[in-house]
């Protein structure tokens, strides 16, 4: 019985976690750009499905686009079409498996989304070293790091007491 407490507690206290990660990062992105209404996701859905509804729930008021990627091959069309929709930020799906921080594909969109003026935002460090405009969230230890090239590169301000990293 012992054992069965100990395998379900780390289960049941890292539930919360992922929404709060998203509510960190959505209170951290209105506080900075107050003026943004739209925030797309690239992800793989069906692996991702908590997740988007964590984002979802975060973003309450804002209009949140989905795009569903299956693999590499389709992350030149997300870019493609986000850059025509051009969405207020896009945020990166920590743990993702096609566009998750720290992938050569979350590379490829942050690179792409940032010369077409579109900032990207995640919840950890890696995020940031890859190029995103900022990052909060347990994976960034609570504290809101920035990455002030990739805001110049974006046009947009950096949040007020964001760590350079």
């Amino acid at each position: 019985m012992k054992r069965r407490t100990l395998l379900c507690t780390p289960f049941l206290l890292a539930a919360p976690l992922v929404a709060g990660d998203y509510d960190a990062l959505a209170r951290t992105l209105r506080q900075a750009w107050p003026q943004c209404g739209t925030v797309a996701l690239v992800c793989d859905t069906a692996g991702s499905k908590g997740v988007i509804e964590a984002i979802t729930g975060a973003m309450a008021g804002m209009k949140v686009i989905v795009m569903d990627v299956k693999g590499q091959q389709d992350i030149g069309k997300a870019v493609a079409t986000l850059t025509g929709r051009h969405p207020d930020a896009v945020v990166l799906v920590a743990g993702d498996k096609v566009a998750g921080d720290g992938s050569s594909a979350a590379a490829f969109l942050i690179q792409r989304l940032g010369a077409a003026k579109i900032p990207t935002v995640g919840t950890t460090e890696q995020a940031v070293k890859q190029g995103a405009v900022f990052a909060v969230g347990p994976g960034t230890g609570g504290k809101v790091l920035g990455n002030a090239k990739a805001a110049g590169v974006a046009g947009v301000s950096l949040p007020a007491g964001a760590l350079s990293n």
